[in-house]
């Protein structure tokens, strides 16, 4: 008897791949950029289950294209990449990994938030540049974190141990948006739920947490950087288009607020030429939050169970279309 056939679209860390091993025939992605839509359909169209990444489209068209699909097994949480509704109409299960990356990514956001606040890449490559002759009094000056305010806009996993780490650290207020109130963060960091333009305004670092959707799609726009204080700081370590890029740019040139920090953009990656890349007070990571050895290896693992579960017609560990 065959062995069910599976598409790996990337190389992915080895504690997923050898779960894999002996239990599906494999077809391994080698490259370091990802397959256009054409190389994923035409590797897809023959296989039982496909264990896929975010820069990976699976739309409508892909899944007509493979007829014996069982599974989408997505090595992220998010799975804005794929047709969720469409799979379903298809019989198709969906798969992702949460839980295991709330603290490597909470952690990206506070050091962000800290990085920006404290022009900390400003300065090393100030250092770097040869144009540091003494001690300067008034040199890099940035902001102070204690006793401040956190804005958390999408109050989840992530967004509640971030605002752990503020409150429990750096004695900070924390005030929230969420469409449902969250106990625990009242109870526990007396945080207080508002809507998002009422928040805006009282807090020194705001930073995002929610899913992308054509509701969050741009949240932050020049609208909303307007309202927020000139000395503000932005952390997104969610998705590149819940902020307005253009409009992120220009509230950063002309000082609507202090610095940015971000870990996803859009597009992504950037142009290099880009020119929020040249401003010196953002600081761009390239969609890090997750990197972390235990992290990743855990990713790989629950995407690896998923993608067995699937094309065997077993309940995946963690399924977005149950």
């Amino acid at each position: 008897m065959s062995l069910p056939r599976v598409f790996v679209t990337r190389r992915i860390p080895e504690a997923g791949l050898d779960l894999l091993a002996g239990q599906a025939t494999v077809d391994l992605w080698p490259e370091p950029l990802p397959p256009s839509y054409e190389v994923l359909t035409a590797r897809s169209k023959d296989c039982d289950g496909i264990l896929s990444l975010l820069t990976d489209k699976i739309d409508a068209t892909f899944l007509a294209a493979c007829p014996k699909l069982k599974v989408v097994s997505n090595f992220a949480v998010g799975y804005n990449n794929i047709d969720v509704p469409a799979a379903t109409a298809r019989g198709v299960k969906v798969g992702n990994t949460p839980g295991v990356l709330t603290d490597a990514t909470a952690d990206i956001a506070f050091c962000l938030l800290i990085s920006a606040a404290r022009r900390l890449v400003e300065g090393h490559l100030y250092s770097q540049s040869g144009d540091w002759k003494t001690w300067e009094p008034l040199g890099h000056i940035g902001l102070d974190l204690v006793g401040k305010t956190i804005g958390i806009v999408g109050m989840g996993r992530i967004g509640y141990a971030m605002a752990q780490r503020c409150y429990g650290g750096w004695g900070m207020k924390v005030l929230y948006s969420n469409l449902e109130r969250h106990a625990e963060a009242e109870e526990k960091l007396g945080a207080k739920r508002m809507e998002v333009d009422e928040l805006l305004p009282q807090c020194d670092f705001v930073s995002v947490h929610v899913d992308l959707n054509p509701a969050t799609k741009h949240l932050f726009n020049a609208k909303r950087f307007g309202l927020m204080k000139r000395t503000a700081v932005f952390i997104n370590t969610a998705r590149g288009p819940i902020h307005d890029e253009p409009a992120l740019c220009e509230a950063l040139k002309n000082g609507t607020i202090f610095a940015a920090g971000l870990d996803v953009t859009d597009p992504e990656p950037p142009d290099p030429q880009n020119p929020l890349l040249r401003l010196p007070n953002v600081i761009v990571a390239p969609h890090i939050a997750s990197a972390t050895v235990k992290t990743r290896n855990a990713m790989a693992t629950i995407s690896a169970e998923n993608l067995l579960a699937g094309i065997t017609g077993k309940p995946l560990r963690h399924c977005v279309n149950p």
